[in-house]
């Protein structure tokens, strides 16, 4: 009973993947939350396969009798929480922003955005008995970078993850509770299954010349193990001190 439990948010796929894996290797519990259950059940075994114990729950994070049922779903298979990796998250629609509809912007805010919240919220209670870690995934747009005409709804949800992240911080500190956010550039993902474009985006669109190699670091993308590393840093004891920041993982790509 002594064995953390983490859940993670988003996990059949991409950085959640990667880092569910990565939590089960390093002793954690780990519910694998996802809309799409089968990649969620498909990472359930694989770290089952392993030696480990992960369960697979049907989840959309801006459905809020999902999010609490999927909370006490975890609390009542293992009785404690200790890490909330809140990852799950879209691309939207990238159009111009007269062209984007109200119900397209709707939709990128309510499950970046609202789903956060949510979840943030209602694992407050569980996280609460012992301390523990909630790691956001924002982005380096909306935060850094201002450049990619067309996400304009994507930015804004991300932008106000990382200053609901700060909110959330300095409010549950009391509770020994950490809350930071990490905010990739390009990661080889399959983020782009969520994305749609529409409009007249070229009219729009400023050319930006980027010098030889966009991610100066390793001339290319990074990996969702390179992102869950730092998932696992933040949720350790090793970060313990580390709450309400930001630790952009991009290898340089938004300071250009």
């Amino acid at each position: 009973m002594d064995k953390k439990v983490a859940i993670v948010t988003g996990g059949g796929s991409g950085i959640g993947k990667a880092s569910a894996l990565r939590l089960a290797e390093e002793g954690f519990r780990v519910g694998i939350m996802d809309v799409k259950e089968h990649r969620a059940m498909d990472v359930q075994d694989k770290i089952v396969s392993l030696g480990g114990e992960a369960m697979a729950i049907d989840l959309d994070v801006s459905d809020e009798q999902r999010v609490i049922a999927g909370l006490e779903e975890v609390n009542k298979h293992w009785g404690r929480l200790d890490v909330v990796f809140e990852n799950a998250g879209i691309n939207g629609t990238f159009a111009p922003i007269e062209e984007l509809g109200a119900e397209e912007w709707e939709k990128t805010i309510q499950i970046n955005l609202k789903g956060t919240f949510l979840m943030v919220k209602h694992s407050i209670p569980y996280l609460k008995q012992r301390g523990g870690s909630i790691v956001i995934t924002s982005s380096v747009n909306g935060t850094r970078t201002f450049s990619n005409i067309g996400m304009s709804a994507y930015s804004t949800s991300k932008a106000g993850q990382a200053a609901f992240m700060k909110m959330a911080a300095l409010e549950l500190a009391a509770y020994k509770i950490r809350v930071n956010a990490i905010c990739p550039g390009a990661i080889r993902t399959n983020i782009d299954q969520n994305t749609e474009k529409k409009g007249h985006l070229e009219e729009v669109e400023i050319p930006v010349e980027y010098p030889d190699g966009k991610q100066p670091l390793e001339n290319g993308p990074g990996s969702p193990e390179q992102v869950a590393d730092l998932v696992c840093y933040l949720v350790s004891e090793k970060a313990s001190h580390v709450t309400g920041t930001e630790v952009f993982v991009d290898g340089a790509e938004s300071l250009l």
